[in-house]
């Protein structure tokens, strides 16, 4: 491989950009740079030459025009190996560019913010950056094109190793890697601008053609049956999985990612200590306790046999009385912001428990995105089911007032509810599940169905709450509640016979309210 001897710096993100640049220098690399990059570097201390001094020709129309020139672009794409290239570049008094470092005007964090007009978005619209890019990866076998700061490091490695040069294995990695980035950048404005195709003053919801750009970050064990091969793509978010680590345990399956991602999305829903344990996208048990082994012990007795196999969310780092309840019950997976030095060496001894982290659940917070669901000939797209809701505007229907303690345990179970597959009903009492009707094809099915699994279970639903994720078509649900001893429900409310249900509520002295908000939950 042969030494580099010039490259060409111009960045709109900086980070590490003076240090790479600095260590290059110290490989005699002769740098050309533009604008702000040029100016960071040069008070640095760092050597460089404007590309207009080395094209001859003057930044233009505001900055638009810089390297769109023959000098650069043939210096980008000459092929080394050809005599008719050498020879046109010799005949022009062309050098040879032999690295780019080049990342491109902030397009998409440009539109992300509140009150961005069309006009300023266009202007993040990168010329130079992406057509300097494409040449030099398209030369990969004698380029070597760096588009993220994270790779600088990498670079400078083989330098190193071999006296200034990189081979042809991270050079093809790094090119595959441009042309994923420059296909994220156009997907991003294409998608933008698509919105404004009706009307240029107000952009629609949803694009006209929209393009996703989701980078490979693990195989998977299998998909949910072992017959089937998967894989996890992230979408660069770096979000919710995008950047959950593992720490030990067995490969993930498709399933163990699809019950982790239902598990976080309810356990992050609470301020309280909270675990939310869930089989087959479901929770089967849910809880919040003093502490988080106090929220895990409730949440496993409200349903300790559809927990075994399970998956199991805590919204608190994860230490040794906890971890040490942990080494008894068969589970597949656990996530935590953190586990402790001390919850780490005691879960050690169960090595196939797949542990995650998340860090922190901050990222976990973040509300607005797109949900994707697909479907043969192409996919379902709707906002996450994140809309915020007060309880203060709940409505009261019933003559009965909920006693504070009901309250209490009517907000728990509808944060629980809105994550359970419709129908869905979910009773509870003290801060836990203990009856969980999920994915009934009729609401009072579902109602039974949970009624069933806490008389199972032993738990007397006297004095317990209900929770509905939609309104109850008929008084039938309200009725299997009364008998059972709910003494309050929450429900959106908005049925044709709302009148109806609210009198079977009356019948049975049972307290109701409505959210005027459903939370069906379909797979």
């Amino acid at each position: 491989m042969g030494a580099i001897t010039r490259a060409l710096i111009s960045v709109s993100d900086k980070r590490g950009v003076v240090d790479f640049a600095r260590q290059l220098r110290e490989f005699q690399v002769n740098i050309l740079s533009t604008g702000g990059t040029a100016r960071l570097l040069r008070e640095a201390g760092i050597t460089v030459q404007e590309v207009s001094d080395y094209t001859g020709f003057p930044e233009m129309l505001d900055g638009r025009l810089k390297t769109l020139h023959p000098k650069i672009h043939g210096g980008l794409l000459a092929r080394r190996d050809d005599p008719a290239h050498q020879a046109d570049m010799a005949h022009q008094g062309f050098p040879a560019i032999d690295l780019l470092c080049v990342n491109l005007y902030p397009f998409e964090a440009t539109v992300n913010k509140e009150g961005v007009s069309l006009d300023e978005a266009i202007e993040q619209i990168d010329i130079g950056g992406p057509t300097m890019l494409r040449a030099g990866a398209k030369n990969w076998q004698w380029v070597t094109v760096l588009v993220d700061p994270d790779d600088y490091e990498s670079v400078l490695q083989e330098m190193r190793a071999s006296q200034g040069g990189v081979g042809s294995k991270l050079r093809f990695r790094l090119a595959a890697k441009v042309f994923a980035h420059t296909a994220r950048y156009d997907g991003v404005i294409a998608n933008h601008l698509s919105r404004y195709l009706e009307d240029q003053e107000h952009p629609a919801t949803f694009p006209q053609i929209l393009t996703l750009q989701l980078a490979q970050q693990q195989e998977l064990r299998y998909g949910e049956n072992p017959h089937q091969r998967a894989a996890f793509f992230g979408d660069g978010s770096n979000r919710g999985l995008g950047q959950a680590k593992q720490l030990q345990g067995k490969e993930l399956s498709y399933n163990n990612l699809g019950d982790s991602d239902a598990a976080i999305n309810l356990v992050r829903e609470f301020h309280e200590p909270a675990c939310a344990i869930i089989k087959h996208g479901n929770p089967c048990g849910v809880a919040l306790g003093k502490d988080i082994a106090d929220a895990f012990a409730r949440a496993w007795s409200a349903d300790p046999v559809s927990a075994f196999g399970s998956v199991i969310a805590c919204n608190r780092p994860i230490e040794e009385e906890l971890a040490q309840a942990l080494l008894e019950p068969f589970v597949e997976v656990l996530l935590a912001p953190a586990v402790t030095p001390g919850g780490m060496a005691i879960l050690s001894r169960k090595k196939n428990l797949r542990i995650m982290v998340t860090d922190s659940l901050e990222l976990w917070q973040e509300r607005g995105g797109w949900d994707f669901k697909r479907v043969r000939g192409g996919f379902l797209v709707q906002d996450f089911d994140d809309v915020q809701e007060s309880p203060d505007h709940w409505r009261l229907v019933s003559s009965r007032t909920p006693s504070a303690s009901e309250e209490r345990d009517l907000i728990f179970a509808w944060k629980v509810a809105k994550h359970v597959r419709s129908n869905a009903i979910v009773y509870a009492a003290h801060g836990r599940t203990l009856g969980i009707g999920a994915g009934q094809m009729s609401r009072v099915d579902a109602a039974r169905c949970g009624a069933a699994k806490a008389a199972e279970l032993g738990f007397d639903l006297h004095g317990a709450v209900l929770a509905s994720d939609a309104f109850f078509p008929f008084r039938d649900g309200v009725d299997a509640a009364g008998q059972a001893g709910v003494t309050a429900i929450v429900q959106p409310g908005g049925s044709i016979r709302d009148e109806e249900v609210i009198a079977a509520a009356e019948t049975h002295g049972i307290a109701m309210l409505f959210t005027g908000t459903r939370h069906f939950r379909h797979g």
